[in-house]
């Protein structure tokens, strides 16, 4: 163990999971507390599909291959990842914290019986319908795609960047068909997926330091001195 985190030094961020996790937690347990119901009419236009609970399932398996992928294989990336994905959960723990949230779409039956419907019915009583907004899923999985889109290897496979943006869209669908979500929570789940992918992946922080100092260095000058 001493060797492999020595060996891998960057597996501090791990730590993470110790903040992120008791909080969660602590959210949960709020569910029986008043709360802001979320709810838009395109919530009432949208059926409920059960067989998105396939995808939805693998947002798992999917965001933590590409963390533990980019853990081996790129350091540098798996900065810029990490950074993408604790930051857009540490502002959805601060938002239900100070905002506590949630819904009221899940169905009170079913129409079918089929083993879709018994692992929806498993979700339903494990996961909670507070702490909804914005979606996680939504922006975790944007969150993967674009680390498998930046990757040199993975980006350049045409079969994994579409089966990545196949994914990805299913999984975003999939919050919405399986009313876990409201599409209000998927749509800002996107907004601060697609802003963080610009401020992660498209900002030279390198050059805006440098215009931030040329600036200052502007400011401060002398006035020269006549004589």
């Amino acid at each position: 163990m001493k060797s492999f985190f020595q060996r891998y030094k960057h597996s501090f961020v791990l730590l993470y999971a110790l903040i992120y996790m008791p909080w969660f937690i602590w959210l949960e347990s709020r569910a029986n507390q008043p709360y802001h119901v979320i709810h838009t009419g395109l919530d009432d236009m949208l059926p409920f599909i059960e067989c998105f609970i396939v995808p939805y399932l693998l947002w798992f398996l999917y965001v933590a291959a590409v963390f533990v992928y980019l853990f081996f294989k790129n350091k540098r990336e798996f900065y810029q990842y990490s950074i993408f994905l604790f930051t857009g959960m540490t502002l959805f723990l601060i938002i239900s914290t100070v905002y506590p949230n949630g819904h009221l779409l899940r169905p009170a039956s079913f129409e079918r019986n089929n083993i879709f419907i018994l692992a929806v019915q498993i979700l339903y009583q494990v996961d909670t319908a507070t702490n909804i907004f914005p979606s996680i899923h939504v922006y975790n999985s944007i969150a993967a795609h674009m680390a498998v889109v930046k990757n040199d290897k993975l980006g350049k496979n045409i079969w994994i960047r579409w089966g990545s943006f196949l994914l990805m869209s299913s999984i975003i669908l999939a919050t919405v068909f399986l009313k876990q979500h409201s599409a209000l929570d998927m749509f800002a789940g996107i907004l601060l997926g697609v802003l963080m992918n610009r401020l992660i992946y498209h900002t030279d922080f390198f050059a805006l330091r440098t215009k931030a100092e040329e600036k200052r260095r502007k400011t401060i000058r002398l006035p020269k001195v006549f004589t």
